[in-house]
């Protein structure tokens, strides 16, 4: 693990993260009906339940108003959500006053220019490689696996790793 991730990572108390693109791999899926779909991979959902299981709160940030997102947020117990929030630097923000924990101490996952100014202001900024290029460019690290194909899994584990959470948090997982 490289120093500089190293050292911004092991402060993070909170992840916060852009649904679509991040979660997703950005496509949606529109029915005759009108009806939304999403698919949501079950890698990073079980890496935001680790997360929790060791104190990190987790929120996610979300341009879009879907019932699709309430209901995977509400599925995984995510700590905040946003949503319909175009400014997602103001919502880091009135999620630090919220919960008294500052941005530098947040970490954000994004992957397009509505994410580019929570990159810039959180302690630590992510993206995905599949995300724009003025949006890789900006931020502290990028992952390595698509958003929507376990990238927010990679992350926690890096995050967990960094803190030296990682390993107590899989052995709760193995056969007594």
């Amino acid at each position: 693990m490289d120093t500089e991730f190293h050292q911004l990572a092991s402060g993070i108390r909170l992840l916060a993260m852009d649904v679509d693109g991040v979660l997703t791999d950005g496509a949606i899926y529109l029915a005759a009906s009108g009806d939304e779909l999403k698919a949501f991979n079950i890698l990073d959902g079980q890496g935001l339940k680790l997360l929790r299981s060791e104190g990190i709160q987790t929120a996610f940030i979300t341009g879009r108003v879907s019932p699709l997102t309430e209901t995977r947020a509400t599925n995984l117990g995510i700590d905040h959500l946003y949503q319909g929030r175009e400014d997602k630097a103001a919502a880091l923000l009135e999620l630090s006053d919220k919960t008294g924990i500052g941005v530098s101490e947040m970490a954000y996952v994004g992957d397009d220019l509505p994410d580019l100014a929570a990159i810039e202001l959180a302690g630590l900024g992510i993206s995905v490689p599949n995300g724009c290029a003025t949006v890789r460019e900006a931020a502290d690290w990028c992952t390595t696996i698509a958003g929507g194909s376990g990238a927010v899994r990679e992350i926690c584990e890096r995050l967990l790793q960094a803190k030296g959470l990682l390993q107590g948090a899989i052995d709760g997982y193995r056969a007594p």
